[in-house]
């Protein structure tokens, strides 16, 4: 859903105790495991850096499970450390954490969900993206991720796009977008169209906040409220830096109270898809 990009945007971000702030366990252990067999082989980290062309500081943060370990070093340690498969058959494991361990905990209650209500203040969100505005967003991070990590990034969310139509019963949907989000020169009539596509669909509800009755609710920045399957309520806030997953009654109420009154200054769904295909008529 982002920001510097966010959790529900971008999948980044989170406030330590809120979100699970530790790197995945298969990161961990894969680079505990690399450090072990390292050692065992009597071989640098500087030998294996400069073998699988990366930096030392790099290899550190694999083996420190900071930095999720890349196949083509596991593959070039599997080797270089007489490994037999160990360490290469560590990459079916690793390629299943496609996100970042701080994002993880909003995607598990995002794949629960009956009920998803989002507002957006700056960017397009994750659920409603096209794969290269998506792409810009993920390529565009600083520090930059590598190329390989950007292509898992962008896979894993077109797949979570899924929510939209291929979910039985289908999740009940509503995005709110600020004005602001569409007028920047990033979108494209790919994007609008994209926007303008989705707001027609049975499940989804879609409206635009326009500049004239921006309130000052919507400016504090992206917010999500999701219903699981077992009737739990989540609130999910963001900002910057940081972000906040949360169950307790007082903040989802909060978040509730804020997203309805920002839906009741939105345009209707009506209105919001006609200034959608205007805007896409004078993109032609």
């Amino acid at each position: 859903m982002g920001l510097p990009t966010g959790v529900y945007r971008s999948e980044v971000g989170a406030v330590p105790g809120q979100c699970n702030s530790q790197p995945p366990v298969a990161w961990r252990y894969s680079g505990n495991q690399l450090k072990r067999w390292r050692t065992k082989a009597n071989i640098s980290r500087e030998q294996l850096a400069e073998a699988a062309n990366y930096s030392p500081d790099t290899i550190k943060s694999m083996e420190q499970g900071v930095r999720m370990p890349t196949p083509r070093v596991l593959d070039v340690a599997d080797e270089l450390f007489r490994a037999e498969g160990m360490l290469s058959a560590a990459k079916d494991y690793l390629q299943r954490e496609r996100f970042p361990a701080r994002a993880q905990d909003f995607m598990e209650r995002e794949r629960e969900a009956i009920s998803f209500w989002s507002y957006e203040a700056s960017l397009v969100p994750g659920l409603l993206q096209t794969e290269s505005y998506a792409r810009w967003l993920i390529e565009n991070r600083h520090p930059p991720l590598e190329q390989g990590t950007v292509e898992e990034r962008v896979a894993a969310r077109m797949e979570r796009q899924t929510i939209l139509t291929e979910r039985k019963p289908p999740v009940s949907l509503s995005f709110v977008l600020y004005e602001a989000a569409l007028r920047n020169p990033v979108i494209d009539a790919e994007q609008l169209a994209r926007l303008w596509e989705v707001s027609h669909l049975r499940n989804v509800v879609l409206q635009v906040l326009p500049f004239d009755r921006v309130i000052s609710d919507a400016i504090m920045g992206p917010m999500v409220l999701l219903e699981t399957r077992d009737h739990e309520r989540y609130a999910f806030t963001e900002g910057p830096f940081a972000s906040e997953l949360s169950a307790d009654p007082g903040v989802v109420s909060r978040v509730s109270e804020r997203l309805s009154l920002i839906r009741t200054q939105a345009l209707s769904s009506a209105e919001s898809a006609r200034l959608i295909e205007g805007m896409m008529d004078r993109r032609d």
